[in-house]
């Protein structure tokens, strides 16, 4: 199917967003609405190495994972949860493997929903096989595998179905380590835009054939990237001002999903889903504090404001102190999400939304452009020329450093080497075309010499 472009926002305005309502609300699983006027706590694992040295060890390591999680939950009295298996290689390559898993979980899901009524649903993250170590194999024989691999889970008992897609990657790559933002819109939201538009009419296919969710997608692959060279407050190994426009960019990219069939919930780790949002209507999911058990951001309570899953990004399964990881990290989830449902029960979500957001928006440029008034800017940029993937990508850029130089003159302070990188990516985006045309054929010949592993006909082009 081809996308259906998005011009115009889903709120009137930046304040009617909030946590736990989305204007497109969706049913997923056993009796769970997300969305629907409360948050959920959404649980990721990673199973022990050892665990995949076959299927059969493999199944076991996710039984006991989820029946962790479930056990505590109605311990405590949580209402709902999801559960989200990303996959590990052997399961995504194996579509057997992954279709099994989600058999079992769904299973031992579907007896806590009996005996003990709580709302819960089951998203598959597959993973993107499509990656080699040398090259992008966006199409072929992989390509049929890794939908195969969608398929058989949704068959089996996964309700929503994800993926961190790759495209565009082996530019960005390139492009981000040289500081060079042409690289890094091309990659990002021209050749990621396109395979997104792809790998996503294909899981709205999926997900229609079934009955299941086709849920989203994140630029992990890229923008996560360029947040995770950039590091803490006292690293120089990027700009945080860079990693925040690469952020920009990719909520152009992540939003194609939703263009080509997706409708919801957005991935947990697309801190770019707050814009998307804006955009599209669709319930997301958020990481921040919660994700420590996996890696460090500097916007913790922030992302928080809008989200509908709240997760935990990923932990690996192992004992704690109290109980699993799982377990533990699951109740923390799950204690989080009573406060915002507290919050919007008592009409006090606005409050809580907006402490989230100042706690941290001044902490580093990367909060600030996502606090939710200023996320919904880059959201109104993009839509201005939502029908073309360049410009839409460049507005999105544009829109952010305009943003960040604005906090520069308030709240928000910038050392010499943040607001230098910042003065010289601006440099750059103003001086693009604004004929895409002329930028997609410019970039073609130029990473098609410059960046060995990059293959056009990933790309029909």
């Amino acid at each position: 199917m081809a996308a259906n472009r998005c011009t115009k926002m889903a709120y009137a305005s930046a304040d009617d967003m909030i946590f736990g309502k989305s204007p497109k609300p969706i049913k997923a699983g056993l009796g769970l609405e997300i969305g629907a006027g409360y948050t959920t706590p959404e649980v990721n694992y990673a199973p022990r190495p050892e665990a995949g040295a076959s299927k059969e060890k493999l199944i076991k390591e996710y039984e006991r994972i989820t029946t962790d999680i479930m056990a505590r939950m109605v311990q405590i009295g949580a209402p709902a949860v999801v559960l989200e298996t990303e996959h590990v290689q052997q399961m995504s390559n194996n579509p057997d493997w992954g279709a099994e898993v989600a058999h079992a979980q769904k299973a031992i899901m579907e007896d806590y929903h009996d005996e003990y009524g709580i709302k819960c649903a089951l998203r598959h993250t597959i993973g993107d096989i499509r990656e080699s170590r040398d090259f992008l194999q966006l199409r072929g024989d992989k390509y049929s595998v890794f939908m195969e691999a969608f398929e058989k889970c949704a068959e089996n008992g996964a309700d929503l179905l994800s993926v961190e897609s790759m495209g565009g990657k082996e530019v960005f790559d390139y492009a981000i380590l040289r500081n060079d933002m042409a690289g890094v819109l091309y990659g990002i939201g021209c050749l990621g835009g396109m395979d997104m538009e792809m790998i996503w009419s294909d899981i709205a296919a999926v997900a229609k054939k079934t009955g299941t969710v086709a849920a989203g997608d994140t630029d992990c692959a890229q923008a996560n990237t360029a947040m995770f060279i950039a590091g803490g407050l006292l690293d120089k190994n990027l700009a945080h001002t860079l990693a925040i426009i690469a952020r920009a960019i990719s909520a152009s990219r992540s939003l194609v999903a939703y263009e080509a069939g997706a409708v919801g919930p957005g991935k947990d780790c697309g801190y770019e889903n707050t814009i998307v949002k804006s955009i599209a209507g669709v319930p997301i999911a958020q990481e921040g504090k919660t994700s420590t058990c996996a890696h460090s951001d500097v916007m913790g309570n922030l992302t928080m404001q809008c989200c509908d899953l709240w997760s935990n990004e990923s932990v690996e399964y192992h004992g704690e102190f109290g109980g699993t990881t799982v377990q533990c990290w699951s109740e923390t989830l799950a204690y989080d999400c009573a406060l915002m449902n507290v919050a919007l029960d008592s009409g006090n979500e606005k409050i809580l939304r907006d402490m989230f957001a100042a706690s941290d928006m001044y902490r580093d440029p990367q909060g600030y452009v996502l606090a939710y008034p200023n996320a919904y800017r880059v959201g109104q940029a993009i839509i201005k020329d939502g029908k073309d993937i360049y410009l839409r990508a460049k507005n999105a850029a544009i829109e952010c450093i305009n943003i960040v130089e604005e906090g520069a003159r308030g709240k928000l302070a910038l050392s010499r080497f943040e607001s230098k990188s910042l003065a010289d990516a601006k440099a750059a985006f103003e001086a693009m075309t604004d004929d895409q045309d002329k930028f997609m054929s410019d970039c073609l010949d130029k990473y098609k010499k410059e960046v060995k592993v990059f293959l056009p006909e990933n790309y029909g082009l």
